[in-house]
């Protein structure tokens, strides 16, 4: 029964030493001195900030994209201990002892350097040779834009590295289709491919735009599978549904994972709430939350209430008035009503405060029980401060005289009665008995008199004059197709109002609300609203100084200065190996040129090379070729700031283009022995210059060692880059 132990238990395992040999040169090269230089590097003054509130678990919203890179970057400095505790205001500037340096960009460097060994095995899942493979793998390796992007707190490489698992991730399983399928692997790099397209959409959106060719390709082999009469239709749709679940289903359900991992740990109150709905901020810790925490949920007869536009940009603001009057004339000559101001207030204010009122009763307090408000009530909406009644009429507004002039009424005893009733029509009702809830309804005010719809028109045009103290203008809206939000309002602070008395009520007003209610958004209402902020919310781009158009970057007309030591000649660039952008651009158009060739001779019925060789060559330009356009080409639509590190991801398929292009020449075109050797001492001369390049300017890649002035003038090739010379 023992007699297995009688002899040695043996495993075998094969190891590609390419493989292991292409990886350890990987992260020698992307790790080696990876604390240096201990100082802020451009664009980590900016993701640096968003590690800091992640620490503090401070909620913001980011632009720039979703928060999975984000997350990675905050998970280096969680893992260095890093307690958030950095000011992130100035390239350039010393880290403090309690930043960890080397951790925070740590998981850069690693996906940097796993890009390597990732660039060899996509060529080899393609067909081609390990040579090939090889020569792939080491033209990543030496890309000195590469290096320097992956060397500090930056997302481009991980969004290169999650970019490239899914394209080996998919031709492996593609390659297993014709074997294997539904066998463990073929489900495992299938579900891994997408894996790693959602990792890439998380990072960054431009892993979009792979994620698409992914699909496409998917799509046409399916559309193939469907032509072959081997696969019965239970077969077929196995398959698709396969697909659909890995592809489509899965990268869905991790892309929201994403967020609602985000949300679990920004819990707290932050800079960016302001852009959120009052509904948002109230779900925060502190901040607004400790405002609202404990108020009255629905909204009734004598509810005490500040009104939020919804729309809150380019700031929030409070339906507002004070005692000032719109001036008899303004200064083009026209005429107003010489009514109390009605403005939007971008700052909480005890003018701010608004009594909800039943038309048909003379009470400014809340009934018991309460008579909530329903939405299609009819209402008048009194200043707490001043007493007056929310009007508007047939008066011009101030700077919107297409528009009806909104004030407070006063009584001159003149022929302009009050027309201060208001419809309530909850916009997010779910049905026509709705009652108006704070925080949560969203509701437009429609004046019964005119129909008119209460708006805050200031976001749109300028703000008041001096008269009106530069605050935001309100008007009636005649025309009130559909629902802007700036015609939306909804209750942020409220109370039930208690005191009848005017000089009670004032005195109630300037005290803090307080009655006990918890009520939260949900992860998929957070998520929705959140993901719209990132979509819609535009910085105002300026013009940078290394700001460059998507033409310079084929030939590297540009550079971006990263760092510069403070007292020597020392500093780090991101400029690229000027041989393999070079090479890449010449491959690209051997490519175009003899796909075009190949195209027109095979329609002519002559075949030049083999159709398994026709085939490869085709689906290599597919991955490659189509991976540098879905990255390239969509920059020209793009009305933002751009920045050479952008071409980075196509620049990564189209250096993987170059071995393709070669072997090919070597394979089909050079048919003697001789035009091969000769072909072969070129390549070795070729590499050697690529090589050449890459020590040449490894000291502005790495930084180190400081070069002369001389040194640095003679590394200014192209009289477009910016290389920093000190003046003596």
């Amino acid at each position: 029964m023992l007699g297995f132990l009688k002899k040695p238990v043996v495993v075998t395992a094969e190891i590609n030493v390419n493989l292991m040999t292409l990886t350890v040169m990987g992260l020698v090269s992307r790790l080696w001195g990876l604390s240096y230089p201990r100082a802020v590097v451009f664009d980590e003054v900016y993701y640096g900030q968003f590690v800091s509130l992640y620490m503090k678990r401070i909620f913001f919203v980011d632009d720039s994209g979703p928060p999975f890179g984000h997350m990675l970057l905050a998970l280096g400095g969680y893992l260095g201990g890093f307690d958030g505790n950095f000011l992130w205001n100035r390239i350039g500037a010393e880290y403090s002892m309690n930043v960890p340096v080397w951790s925070l960009r740590l998981l850069p460097a690693l996906a940097g350097a796993l890009c390597v060994p990732l660039a060899y095995q996509i060529l080899v899942e393609l067909q081609f040779s390990h040579c090939a493979a090889l020569g792939a793998a080491l033209l990543i390796l030496l890309e000195n834009s590469l290096i320097t992007q992956s060397r500090f707190m930056l997302l481009e490489s991980i969004l290169i590295f999650f970019i490239l698992l899914a394209v080996l991730s998919y031709l492996k399983f593609y390659n297993l289709q014709r074997h294997s399928s539904f066998s463990g692997s073929w489900w495992f790099w299938l579900l891994l491919a997408g894996v790693a397209c959602s990792c890439a959409v998380g990072v960054k959106y431009m892993g979009l735009f792979t994620y698409v060719l992914l699909l496409a390709i998917a799509g046409l082999h399916f559309w193939h599978m469907i032509g072959d009469q081997n696969l019965s239709n239970v077969s077929l749709m196995c398959h698709f549904l396969a697909r659909g679940v890995a592809l489509i289903i899965i990268p869905v359900a991790m892309y929201l994972s994403f967020f609602y991992v985000h949300l679990t740990l920004l819990y707290r109150s932050g800079p960016h709430d302001q852009i959120m709905t009052s509904a948002f901020q109230a779900s925060l810790e502190g901040g607004l939350a400790r405002i609202t925490q404990g108020q009255p949920l629905e909204v009734a007869y004598g509810s005490q209430i500040t009104l939020r536009n919804v729309l809150g940009k380019p700031m929030q603001c409070w339906l507002h008035s004070h005692t000032n009057t719109y001036p008899i004339r303004y200064e083009n000559g026209r005429g107003s009503s010489h009514q109390q101001q009605v403005t939007c207030y971008p700052f909480k204010d005890v003018n701010n405060w608004w009594i909800v009122k039943d038309p048909g009763m003379q009470q400014l307090v809340v009934s018991n029980p309460p008579r909530p408000v329903r939405h299609g009530h009819i209402v008048q909406l009194v200043h707490g401060i001043t007493t007056r009644y929310l009007n508007t009429h047939d008066v011009a507004a101030p700077l919107s005289p297409h528009s009806q002039e909104v004030s407070c009424y006063i009584d001159y005893n003149i022929s302009m009665p009050a027309q201060n009733l208001w419809r309530v029509e909850i916009v997010n009702r779910e049905s026509d008995t709705d009652v108006w809830k704070t925080i949560l309804s969203e509701v437009r005010f429609v004046h019964v008199n005119t129909s008119a719809v209460l708006k805050a028109s200031g976001f749109t045009g300028a703000s008041l004059p001096e008269w009106g103290y530069r605050q935001l203008e309100v008007v009636g809206e005649k025309l009130s197709k559909g629902y802007h939000q700036s015609m939306v309002w909804n209750v942020e602070e409220h109370r039930y109002g208690k005191s009848q008395e005017q000089k009670e009520r004032e005195v109630e007003l300037h005290s803090p609300t307080q009655v006990d209610i918890s009520k939260n958004l949900s992860f998929m209402a957070k998520f929705t609203e959140l993901q719209w902020k990132i979509l819609t919310l535009k910085n105002e781009d300026a013009e940078h100084k290394y700001s460059s158009s998507a033409l310079d970057w084929i030939t590297m007309d540009t550079n971006i200065a990263y760092w510069l030591h403070p007292t020597s000649g020392a500093q780090i660039h991101l400029l690229g190996n000027v041989v393999t952008w070079a090479s890449a651009n010449v491959a690209a158009l051997v490519y175009a040129c003899l796909s075009l060739w190949y195209l027109i001779r095979r329609r002519r019925k002559i075949y030049d090379i083999p159709e398994d060789a026709w085939q490869l060559w085709v689906s290599a330009g597919g991955i490659c070729v189509g991976g540098w356009a879905v990255n390239y080409l969509p920059f020209f639509l793009m009305e933002k700031t751009l920045f050479l590190y952008h071409y980075l991801p196509a620049l990564t398929f189209q250096i993987l283009l170059i071995p393709i292009v070669l072997q090919h020449l070597s394979d089909h075109l050079c048919r003697s022995l001789l035009l091969k050797s000769m072909f072969a001492a070129l390549i070795v001369a070729w590499f050697s210059s690529v090589y050449f390049v890459y020590c040449t300017f490894s000291p502005v890649t790495y930084g180190e060692p400081a070069l002369s002035v001389t040194q640095l003038k003679d590394l200014r090739w192209k009289d477009s880059w910016n290389i920093l010379i000190r003046k003596q």
